[in-house]
């Protein structure tokens, strides 16, 4: 705060104190990137020149524009048209950047910009990128799982650079964001994205080497076209690629000695240790793709996965492309991460909840399809964990609607708390429904939280208001079943009928599978209980009914201690 509140006396001195307090990090937003980009790995070097186009999404006339780089970049000038404007330099902590900083410019413009008109600047800077998990490291994370997690750096022997929220080596104008702060950084990461969800980067990418062997360049951009440009005295590559959208798609890229598998639906970039694994994620592929086509529709791109060096290194996606160590998954598993990503090479949402969701989900239909129900349910179970871990008073329900499904800006709750949702669904509406649910879901109309949910209720008779305020609009916690009383009658020696009261203490409410157990087999019965109240039943059985267990695993409950209930022999 001290070094803040310096800086905006420098600022006084410069412009006034009416100017002073106007700067507004968030005023701008960044609607185009034109730049021509040199990387020299030997040098961990990367500098940039371009052109970027600013719209004022404030409510108010803006002179003041805040643009900034990663910590270890400088910048080296900053021009509206062919005059070069003043600004100051400062730097300025937060975790956006690996770095725990960043490198921060103020222009100041030669008149206002209005709100909702733009302003064109001719930007130039330059620095290296090296290996720094400072912020990590800051907060108290032991420096080699830092060093995992933070693995972006520039560097003859690997490169690989993730954009905002990892390395901020393309200009971006955010608040500050502090890892310490509970969610202070992915809401800042969530602002962004929605800020620039419009924006278009078009990327000049040149990579320069003295070595013999030029690396290979992947990046997450289906479009990007590669090709050579002469160098005095060494070897480049070109690539020219086209964000589409650098809020939605992080513009990332690394360059290794690749080895590659192309497959009609995946390109697989391997280390030459990790070809094994390389062949069966190719090879998952292609199975999974008739699955995910039947519930996603076909693959519009691509599935890209590059291999990382750091075995221990943590993965990224950013739609269908995927950074992973090859080496470190066993290859058995290679369905289980294709399934994943092909979802995303299908489908896709601006909505975290859906986009994440069903790439989740996804995942568990492919454990059914391979290895059967129980193991897809072993799957959420192992995602329940992680949702109570992710929000441990959710079991209370605040009612926030900031904490909801649809406004959540925690990834770990976005994941789990999403697949069990679209899992609940399919499992009270049935495949077909959510099918065509899911075709007829066009991301360019998604203006409204409620756009998917009335897709959904379109292709069933039931009502299912009550599910999306608990589950979606509202932080309503998660239902506790018990069998409150059960007893079984005989109708006749053949028939017996069993009549269950269930209770749901929880605060959120669910339809809930009912497993009736008899001596030969077992039925299964799904009751609808809302929060905090009980709902009477009576089911037909064959044989004398023993034992009532509520919830087979795929409904998220605060506890499962009252889920068994032993039934009484039936009366005459």
């Amino acid at each position: 705060m001290k070094s803040y509140s310096k800086a905006l006396c420098l600022l006084c001195v410069l412009w006034g104190a009416s100017v002073c307090f106007s700067l507004d990090r968030e005023a701008f937003s960044v609607t185009h990137y034109d730049l021509d980009v040199r990387i020299e790995p030997e040098q961990h070097r990367l500098a940039v020149r371009g052109k970027i186009t600013l719209r004022n999404d404030s409510s108010t006339p803006q002179k003041l524009i805040v643009l900034q780089v990663s910590s270890s970049l400088d910048w080296r000038s900053i021009k509206l048209g062919d005059k070069q404007l003043q600004f100051v330099r400062q730097p300025l902590t937060s975790d956006i950047d690996h770095t725990g900083g960043l490198s921060e410019a103020i222009v100041t413009l030669p008149q206002e910009v209005t709100p909702l008109m733009t302003v064109a600047l001719d930007i130039a800077y330059e620095g290296v990128i090296l290996l720094d998990a400072a912020r990590l490291i800051r907060i108290g994370a032991p420096e080699d799982s830092a060093k995992s997690t933070d693995w972006d750096q520039i560097d003859s022997t690997f490169t690989g650079v993730r954009g905002i929220g990892h390395v901020a080596w393309y200009p971006i104008a955010t608040d500050v964001a502090n890892l310490s702060d509970g969610d202070s950084l992915f809401e800042t990461l969530q602002r962004w994205n929605q800020r620039e969800a419009g924006s278009t980067a078009q990327m000049k990418i040149t990579v320069s080497t003295t070595e013999d062997q030029v690396p290979r360049f992947v990046a997450n951009d289906p479009s990007c076209t590669l090709g050579h440009e002469p160098v005095a005295q060494a070897q480049s590559i070109q690539a020219d690629c086209n964000f589409r959208s650098p809020g939605a798609v992080i513009p990332s890229f690394v360059l290794a000695d690749y080895g590659e598998i192309d497959r009609p639906s995946i390109q697989v970039f391997n280390l030459a240790s990790h070809a094994v694994a390389a062949e069966a994620y190719a090879n998952a592929a292609e199975k999974i793709v008739p699955l995910t086509a039947d519930w996603f529709g076909p693959p519009r791109e691509k599935v890209v996965i590059a291999d990382l060096p750091d075995t221990s290194a943590s993965p990224f996606e950013s739609g269908a492309f995927l950074l992973t160590p090859l080496g470190a998954i066993d290859p058995k598993l290679a369905g289980l991460v294709t399934a994943h990503q092909l979802a995303h090479a299908s489908f896709s949402s601006p909505r975290p909840w859906i986009n994440e969701g069903l790439a989740h989900f996804a995942q568990a239909l492919y454990l059914q399809q391979e290895k059967g129900r129980q193991v897809s349910l072993d799957y959420l179970a192992a995602h329940r964990s992680a949702l109570h871990a992710a929000e441990p008073d959710a079991t209370l329900g605040s009612g926030d609607e900031s904490r909801s499904l649809v406004n959540s800006t925690s990834e770990e709750l976005i994941r789990s708390k999403g697949l069990c949702v679209w899992w609940m669904l399919r499992d009270m509406i049935g495949d077909a429904a959510l099918k065509k649910a899911i075709a007829a879901y066009k991301p360019d109309q998604d203006k409204n939280p409620s756009y998917m949910p009335q897709l959904i209720a379109a292709q069933t008779q039931r009502d299912l208001q009550w599910f999306f305020d608990d589950w979606l609009y509202h932080d309503h916690g998660l239902p506790n079943f018990k069998v409150e009383s059960a007893f079984a009658s005989r109708v006749n020696p053949n028939l017996f009928v069993l009549t269950i009261t269930l209770e749901n203490t929880g605060t959120a409410g669910a339809e809930v599978p009912v497993i009736i157990r008899m001596p030969k087999g077992e039925t299964v019965k799904r009751i609808g209980v809302r929060s905090k109240s009980k709902t009477t039943v009576r089911v037909e059985t064959p044989t004398a009914p023993q034992e009532i267990v509520v919830n087979d695993g795929s409904v998220p409950e605060s506890e499962t201690k009252d889920n068994v209930f032993k039934v009484a022999p039936p009366q005459s």
